[in-house]
């Protein structure tokens, strides 16, 4: 262990970097570059200055390295020991208010080491305070350690110079076993983790990416701690190594080390009462409090941690919430939902739009002698209350997974879908599209749910929030073809014709005839799902009639409504002239990076301009980004029309003219469809009996819960869609 050593006097402020490490500068050089000098500069104390402080209880190891304003009330400064040269700013008789505290201006009963203190600053019983530089109108009380080392990193994975390796910090996302580890870094969003952590195949890649990390910051060493302006930190035990933002407010936190708390007067982040962090970053506008743990994590935009939530080897992604729980090795995108106090997420990647259930232990193998593995979970993942999944599984878009102890490892193939486990037939039960059909509200309040979350000032990460957007409409219309095969499959079977030679393009199109011609035939069929269960019990499709249906009517609204929304921007076009614009092949691959749907192609673009240099910062690939979120539009636009196309691709290549007049009748159906399932959905929970029964009366019942037809969602719905429905019927005239 380290021991105790004896050193010279001066040593509590000289020496802050080791010599060797200036190369010709003097040990206060960034520190002068850091700190923001007074409009009439700094002076020294004149004698009389000097003596009052002396007066007032206070020592410094030199009078003359203190160095003050014009406007400097020695009153205000009592009981303090100065060690090294402090520069303090304006200071009057004056109080500083923050709610409920009120404290003077000024520095009382405290112990303060080589630090630069902005104007109306007030410190108060701060018992070690070393190597920093504090922004206007801070508040600090009662803390026992502040405090610098010259080899600070504020929380990013880099090394200083002299450093060695092992002293990096690393993030192991994803996989416990540490296979996907990245570097965190101030300004990370959730997709440059992806980016980083999915692809570790790609050598140079990772080559690239740790060297544009570690040269994005500055390894020389003696940087100085900030706290900036309008900052308030109270009540609170050891911050170390700590860059704090401005207008944040920490108190009573336990113990701050190595990290960076983004803040800013639009976006104040909050810390509270017995919050620990160790080798982090912080987002903006984040709130951390009652006893959270957090080490080794990067947390994005507007999130909140709170209730004792440990949170380890993890990365949050903006607009989300954990609390009460233990999330472990995990990468997650955002808009994630998890906040009661038993549920566990453990190595796993969840694409956002996410909700974990009480009870719920995903990614957990203590129940099995298998290896370290993976769970990714896509946009929309839900599992219900006490369900437990083992590594390794897969999940489509939207997955619901009932109420279980999922003893296999899974592979989801098919979106929008609940999955059951059936413990009485001893089957996997899959029924796709059970959103559409049985949860319309849930499906069509998701979009503007998290657009009204979204309480970001500054929107770094680009994010899609629509539920039908290119990656679920890739996921459906590659459902489809998995019914249709699974379909024609059942259908043989059940005649006594099928051929174990047979491809699946052979089974499609028998399967294709059966549901969109056969309709009784194809719903007496037992349809059974493969690959989706790493067992040998059947996996048992529910529905696939209905849902199959399901999915063309999700993928034609997707497709129409885009397009509708294109012609309402540009009233100039009328539809053909947009069918001409748009015509060609899909594109099929699409990419959730972080958040930001990709194509395959600009992916694969990003990636190679990465490893030749042409993009060299993170600044530069986030601008990447940015291109491509632009650009994005039009291309949905486009893989919209071409999945349009792909519903019809049996009838013809393009879309006729006679045939856009039918989408655009089958697009307002769909849309009044969903208003009233919208509405039927909410009705159900107002008539349910066993709901009711805990009112006295219908009265007392519309006094707490109010009414479907007065449920805000239910009223937006339906004047959304009266505006669909008159906008179709001007464009049918175009």
């Amino acid at each position: 262990m380290d021991q105790v050593t004896l050193l010279p006097y001066d040593r509590i402020y000289k020496n802050f970097i080791d010599e060797k490490y200036l190369h010709g500068y003097d040990e206060y050089y960034f520190r002068n570059q850091q700190v923001k000098k007074p409009a009439n500069g700094w002076r020294h104390l004149r004698s009389d200055e000097v003596e009052r402080l002396v007066k007032n209880s206070n020592s410094a190891t030199n009078w003359d390295d203190i160095w003050v304003t014009d406007e400097f009330d020695t009153n205000m400064i009592r009981n303090n020991r100065f060690f090294g040269m402090i520069r303090i700013g304006r200071v009057k008789c004056e109080i500083l208010q923050y709610h409920d505290l009120r404290v003077p201006v000024g520095i009382t009963d405290s112990s303060i080491i080589s630090c630069d203190i902005g104007d109306n600053v007030a410190i108060h019983d701060v018992h070690y305070m070393a190597n920093y530089i504090i922004g206007d109108n801070v508040i600090l009380f009662n803390i026992h350690e502040l405090s610098v080392t010259d080899h600070s990193k504020f929380g990013n994975g880099i090394v200083k110079e002299g450093e060695p390796e092992d002293v990096r910090v690393w993030l192991e996302v994803m996989n416990e076993a540490g296979g996907r580890q990245i570097m965190p870094f101030d300004g990370m969003i959730t997709a440059d983790a992806y980016l980083w952590a999915k692809y570790q195949d790609d050598k140079l890649l990772q080559k690239r990416l740790g060297e544009i990390t570690q040269n994005g910051v500055d390894s020389r060493r003696g940087y100085y701690g900030t706290i900036g302006e309008s900052s308030v930190i109270k009540n609170s035990w050891i911050l170390k190594d700590v860059k704090i933002g401005t207008a944040c407010y920490i108190k009573g936190a336990s113990k701050l080390k190595n990290v960076t708390i983004n803040s800013s007067m639009e976006e104040p982040s909050q810390i509270g009462e017995g919050v620990i962090l160790v080798n982090g970053i912080v987002g903006y506008g984040c709130h951390i409090f009652y006893s959270v743990v957090a080490v080794r994590f990067v947390i994005g935009d507007n999130c909140n941690l709170k209730y004792g939530a440990r949170v380890i080897y993890s990365i949050m992604g903006d607009n989300s919430t954990i609390s009460c729980c233990e999330v472990l090795n995990n990468l997650i995108f955002p808009s994630h939902e998890q906040h009661h106090n038993n549920s566990f997420l453990i190595a796993s990647c969840v694409m956002g739009q996410s909700n974990m259930a009480a009870g719920a232990t995903v990614g957990s193998n203590h129940n099995s002698r298998a290896t370290d593995g993976e769970i990714n979970a896509k946009r929309g993942f839900w599992p219900g209350l006490c369900s437990s999944v083992k590594h390794s599984s897969t999940f489509a878009s939207f997955t619901l997974l009932s109420k279980a102890d999922y003893k296999h490892e899974l592979n989801i193939k098919l979106p929008f879908s609940l999955v059951n486990d059936n413990e009485h037939t001893n089957e996997l039960e899959v029924m796709p599209a059970f959103w559409w059909m049985y949860n319309m509200y849930a499906i069509a309040r998701n979009s503007s749910k998290y657009k009204n979350r979204d309480k970001r000032k500054r929107k770094i990460q680009n994010i899609e929030f629509e539920t039908f957007a290119p990656d679920t409409m890739e996921e459906t219309i590659r459902g489809r073809k998995l019914l249709e095969e699974w379909t024609g499959k059942a259908y043989l079977l059940s005649k006594g014709e099928f051929d174990p030679t047979m491809d699946s393009k052979a089974l499609r199109k028998v399967g294709k005839n059966i549901l969109d011609n056969e309709p009784e035939i194809a719903k007496k069929l037992e349809v059974f799902g493969e690959g989706m269960e790493c067992s040998k019990r059947k996996v048992r499709i529910l529905k696939h009639y209905e849902a199959y249906h399901a999915y063309g009517d999700m993928i034609l609204y997707y497709a129409m409504k885009n397009a509708i929304r294109y012609l309402k921007e540009h009233p100039e076009k009328s539809s053909q002239d947009m069918i001409k614009m748009v015509s060609g092949s899909r594109k099929r691959e699409w990419i959730n990076l972080g958040g930001q749907l990709v194509c395959g192609e600009d992916l694969d673009q990003l990636k190679e301009d990465i490893r030749t240099g042409a993009l060299n910062s993170w600044d530069a690939i986030h601008q990447r980004y940015d291109s491509l979120w632009e650009q994005y539009p039009m291309e949905k636009l486009f893989h919209a029309y071409q999945s349009l196309v792909f519903l019809h691709k049996d009838e013809m290549e393009e879309i006729s003219a006679e045939k856009w007049q039918e989408c655009l009748d089958k697009v307002c159906e769909i849309q009044q469809f969903i208003c009233d399932q919208v509405y039927l959905s909410r009705k159900k929970d107002y008539e349910n009996p066993y709901r009711n029964a805990t009112f006295r009366n219908d009265e007392e019942k519309e006094a707490v819960i109010g009414t479907p037809e007065g449920a805000s969602f239910v009223k937006q719905i339906r004047k959304e869609t009266e505006e669909f429905i008159n906008l179709v019927r001007e464009i049918k005239k175009r």
